[in-house]
């Protein structure tokens, strides 16, 4: 194996402020006693290098990790659960401590929060998923709060310093090209800003298109390994009937013919795609996409030739599903994978005609702050990218876009109202008053933009479950001293 990147080190850029070299005369330089040449200090990781990975077990793989390191997961559909696996094994076998982990929404388990990992490893993750909960819950596990466009800033400006970056990437082609697959997001920035990149290399992981490419001369470890994507909990529950009214609710009254789409996973945007197949020429620029799109596309419903950049294309980031989505994102032309600060960047999103963002969240007060990261004082997810698009949406160049939270009136199971009069106390406001436009349950559309705080407790009340509506008419009366109205 070659000696690990250097990428960009400061050792380097000491040298390049007290010279002026060309690249010729970097190629003749020798760096730590070992000729070197201008293409080997290049950051960009799909950039060939003369270098090979060492192809070996996650096993072996896992044992460049020290105590005191940081070490970067890629997420969702495309992380490494064997290397998160042997990394655990191995911190506690070799009496590892103080070791970072940091990720954004990661699938299957994460052993390395339990509590026999406490002093061995410490996750922080920039987007909560289920797995990581109890850690953050009982103290073992750190949450930054952070807007998912902003994530990858947390690398280039040297704030998250990843010594080792494990991810999951397809098999490399005759050039030596693999793709990152179903997970471009902060990837690459992790990986330019990492010491050494150890990758899971997955028959079953798609090629994609756009910023995906990553070459395996890259790679400091490759370790073999063909197992399916993760689906899980994403897939196979049917929205309930209150979801599929929102759906309808949403699709039937605020989406266009021609709009630009965000929208994530689950059976709220399900329901919302179910409810578009009349629709012609829409288009979907989102941070990740969900199954239900591959019907609208069969259907012709989704052609995004409308849109004012990347015309004819599907525009994503990341993405979880069903083995059908993974089959139609593979060697397909049509999905382009972006990095997350592309995406998410409000100035991309507003170019896009009619840009309808779809968001979800845990509960909206009567003044329309909308708490989605948080139940009370428990931490339950994250910011990710519900900012960036419902601001983008709002932004829109043509005047046109909407941003839209959509939500149950209750909570299935404890049948307390999701609007309530004012937030559980602790609880965290990811989308201010003043973000909001729409708000949409399965009792109708609340328009809250240019609306006085009356005013917005009498739309929101309108659309509350019934059985709330007095008690909640009755709190607005008292926090404001007036009656809401129209």
């Amino acid at each position: 194996m070659a000696a690990p990147v250097q990428r960009l080190s400061s050792r380097f850029n000491s040298v390049l402020n007290k010279t002026n070299w060309g690249a010729a005369a970097i190629s003749s330089t020798k760096y730590n006693n070992k000729p070197r040449t201008y293409f080997t200090y290049s950051p960009e990781i799909a950039q060939p290098l003369q270098r090979e990975p060492k192809w070996t077990t996650a096993e072996e793989a896992v044992k460049c990790i020290k105590s005191g390191d940081t070490v970067f997961l890629s997420g969702a559909a495309a992380t490494p659960i064997q290397l998160a696996k042997a990394m655990t094994d191995y911190g506690k076998s070799a009496g590892l401590k103080g070791v970072t982990v940091c990720h954004m929404h990661t699938e299957g388990d994460a052993p390395y929060t339990n509590e026999d990992c406490a002093g061995i490893f410490r996750s922080m993750s920039f987007f909560m998923a289920a797995n990581v909960r109890k850690g953050v819950a009982e103290g073992r596990s750190d949450a930054i709060p952070i807007f998912l466009s902003e994530i990858p800033l947390l690398f280039t400006r040297k704030i998250v310093k990843p010594d080792v970056a494990m991810i999951q990437v397809s098999p490399p082609d005759e050039h030596g090209f693999c793709s990152l697959g179903t997970s471009v997001d902060c990837v690459r920035a992790a990986c330019s800003n990492s010491k050494i990149i150890i990758a899971h290399v997955n028959k079953y992981m798609p090629r994609t298109f756009g910023d995906a490419a990553i070459h395996s001369s890259h790679f400091d470890y490759a370790v073999q390994h063909d197992v399916p994507l993760p689906n899980g909990h994403h897939t196979g529950k049917p929205p309930s009937e209150a979801e599929t009214q929102i759906g309808k609710n949403i699709g039937e009254n605020l989406v266009e013919d021609g709009a630009t789409l965000q929208l994530g996973i689950g059976s709220i945007p399900d329901a919302v795609l179910a409810a578009l197949s009349n629709h012609k020429d829409l288009g979907i620029h989102s941070e990740m996409f969900a199954g239900g799109v591959i019907d609208l596309v069969k259907k012709g419903a989704i052609t995004n030739n409308n849109k004012t950049l990347h015309k004819g294309k599907i525009i994503s980031s990341f993405l979880i599903g069903p083995k059908e989505l993974y089959d139609f994102v593979d060697n397909n032309p049509f999905i382009e994978m972006k990095v997350v600060d592309y995406t998410n960047n409000r100035t991309i999103i507003s170019q896009h005609p009619k840009m309808t963002a779809i968001n979800s969240c845990i509960e909206v007060d009567l003044t329309g702050q909308v708490v989605s990261d948080s139940i009370g004082t428990r931490m339950f997810s994250g910011f990710g990218g519900q900012v960036d698009f419902i601001r983008g949406a709002a932004e829109g160049f043509d005047g046109k876009g909407k941003p839209i939270i959509a939500l149950q009136s209750i909570n299935p199971k404890t049948k307390d109202t999701k609007i309530v009069p004012i937030i559980k106390p602790g609880a965290g406001v990811v989308t201010t008053r003043g973000h909001v436009h729409y708000v949409v349950t399965e009792f109708g559309i609340a328009q809250l933009f240019g609306k006085t705080l009356r005013q917005r407790a009498y739309a929101l009340i309108q659309i509350a479950h019934p059985d709330h509506r007095q008690a909640l008419e009755k709190a607005a009366f008292e926090r404001l001293k007036v009656m809401p109205s129209p």
